[in-house]
């Protein structure tokens, strides 16, 4: 039986941090024992641009090498983009929608048809009131954790230490760390 492993999609802008948010999020699930994939998808290579990331997950050894067509939740970094048909592409009945909007779901459920749970996250304005930039990657990661249980809010909080604590001060880091704690606390989720 081949096998099963869970996937992710993201959908940002370029800039926007979905390709860093991928990789912590794979990071952490790496240091929780599990096998992950991470990878992004561009197309122009200029900030503002559509630009798409993956991620796989596995208690086992991951086989298959390509995109994720059919992704168990799809992130959605940038609300502008939600009219593209490829954000609801290959998601199944059980998926779930995590969208950085400070609009409800009906408003997803209008732009992308979407029948299944979707998740609201106002992403951009905690992570500019936590450290003054609208990089909303900590705070999906905070959402994707409390919704998807496949890492835990420590082991994020952990990864944000490891990556963020290199490059930046320790006010930094503990801000990210705020902005990860209400991703977490904040998302809402219909059912």
């Amino acid at each position: 039986m081949p096998a099963k492993y869970f996937e992710l999609r993201w959908h940002a802008r370029a800039g926007q941090g979905a390709k860093s948010a991928s990789q912590m999020f794979a990071e952490a699930a790496l240091e929780m024992g599990k096998y992950v994939q991470s990878f992004p998808e561009y197309g122009a290579e200029r900030t503002g641009a559509p630009m798409k990331a993956f991620n796989r997950v596995s208690d086992e050894p991951i086989l298959v090498h390509s995109s994720v067509e059919n992704p168990d939740v799809v992130i959605v970094i940038d609300d502008t983009l939600l009219g593209n048909p490829d954000i609801v592409s290959g998601m199944k009945d059980d998926s779930v929608l995590i969208v950085n909007t400070v609009r409800g779901e009906d408003f997803v459920r209008a732009k992308t048809g979407f029948k299944g749970k979707v998740c609201t996250i106002p992403a951009t304005d905690i992570a500019l009131e936590e450290f003054g930039k609208g990089i909303p990657n900590t705070v999906m990661l905070g959402a994707i954790a409390k919704v998807t249980g496949v890492i835990t809010l420590e082991s994020a909080e952990e990864r944000i230490r490891k990556t963020f604590g290199k490059k930046f001060s320790e006010e930094i880091v503990e801000a990210n760390i705020r902005a990860l704690r209400r991703g977490f606390e904040e998302v809402n989720c219909s059912a």
